[in-house]
């Protein structure tokens, strides 16, 4: 089977924890060895192109080697606690991503080309323009086409394990602990399972990750790409069972009534939004949740909690178009969460990742304009 589904693992067997380690070696050291062909290739063919990056002092990569030690030492442990099952450690579409792979290299001279022309507005012609916010109409990442096209979906999931030496799906489950944590106190509503919404689900790895850890959940997932959307679709319909709820919704505006769901996840959206942006899609997510729901939300570290990887901050800055990413890595996020009328603020980095987890206060008012 390509995708490992209902695996129960002895966690106390140190047999399987080595494997994960093994696993997750195997993982970083490849995407080291493609960042430093896919670099050599850029200083090669397009020198006056290639992003002038800060050197990583010695203490800094060692202090990067711990903090991802104890990322992976954390993901076991979760595992091992029942947070979510020992199946995810080892879901890797191995058999996928090497057929992928040969695209990410072809796709390489159109990157560098766009690279060299600084364009960053090369999205495909055939989308309709009105019906997406200004910011959203470029080329994150380089990535060709941005985040409209089928194209664009198909490499996603495994430009981002490269990009994070194989964490990024490590990176995705610290949100697991928090929300199930605060879940414990919820009741569902009478005669109806408890509601998550994934918000952004891009390629629903996030979706499948909370399907595993609240089986019983009924699970939504908007996002505004519908490229991203089918291959969500497509990813999650391998599920047993799974019949997925996908909605294309702008996050600043989501089509889902006041109160309607118990809890909101959101992975990696806010440092690709404008200030202003970030703000209404918190308050959008205070209005769909019921009162005392959760929301669990991860995005990259900050300078205020991770000052000593202002080096890593800056390099993303610069190697990647993030054009917001400089502005939110100095955004108070705490200060939106509390201005969207969220309470009991929660928040720990693991890593690259922060996640903050809070819930809409009692008693709240739900009648933000939509």
């Amino acid at each position: 089977m390509e995708w490992a589904t209902g695996l129960l693992l002895p966690m106390a067997d140190p047999v399987t924890k080595l494997a994960y380690r093994i696993l997750q070696t195997g993982k970083g050291l490849a995407g080291l060895l493609h960042k430093q062909a896919s670099d050599g290739l850029m200083h090669s063919l397009v020198p006056e192109s290639a992003p002038r990056t800060l050197p990583l002092t010695p203490a800094m990569a060692e202090a990067l080697k711990a903090s991802r030690d104890c990322l992976l030492e954390r993901d076991w442990n979760d595992a091992a606690l029942g947070i979510y099952p020992t199946s995810l450690l080892f879901d890797t579409p191995w058999l996928s991503w090497a057929r992928r792979y040969p695209l990410i290299w072809l796709d390489t001279p159109s990157i560098l080309e766009r690279r060299q022309r600084r364009d960053v507005k090369a999205v495909p012609d055939t989308i309709n323009r009105e019906n997406y916010p200004d910011y959203y109409l470029q080329t994150f990442h380089h990535q060709t086409d941005g985040y409209l096209s089928d194209h664009s979906a198909t490499l996603y999931d495994l430009q981002v394990e490269i990009l994070f030496n194989g964490t990024a799906d490590v990176m995705r489950r610290r949100i697991l602990a928090p929300l199930k944590r605060a879940l414990g106190t919820v009741q569902p509503r009478r005669g109806r399972s408890l509601r998550v919404l994934d918000v952004a689900t891009g390629t629903g790895r996030t979706l499948r990750q909370l399907r595993a850890a609240l089986p019983d959940a009924d699970l939504v997932g908007t996002d505004l790409s519908a490229a991203y959307l089918r291959e969500a679709n497509r990813l999650l319909s391998r599920l047993p069972g799974e019949c997925p709820q996908l909605v294309r919704a702008n996050a600043e505006a989501l089509p889902f009534a006041d109160d309607s769901f118990d809890a909101v996840s959101c992975v990696f959206l806010l440092h690709e939004l404008p200030r202003q942006a970030r703000a209404r899609v918190l308050e959008q997510c205070e209005r769909v949740l019921r009162p005392g729901g959760v929301m669990v939300l991860a995005d990259s570290i900050q300078l205020a909690d991770s000052p000593e990887f202002r080096t890593v901050m800056e390099n993303f800055h610069r190697v990647f178009h993030e054009p917001y990413y400089k502005d939110y890595v100095m955004d108070d996020i705490d200060a939106h969460f509390r201005s969207a009328g969220f309470e009991q603020l929660l928040s720990e980095s693991h890593f690259m990742v922060r996640v903050w987890s809070c819930v809409k206060a009692v008693g709240q008012p739900s009648a933000r304009a939509t």
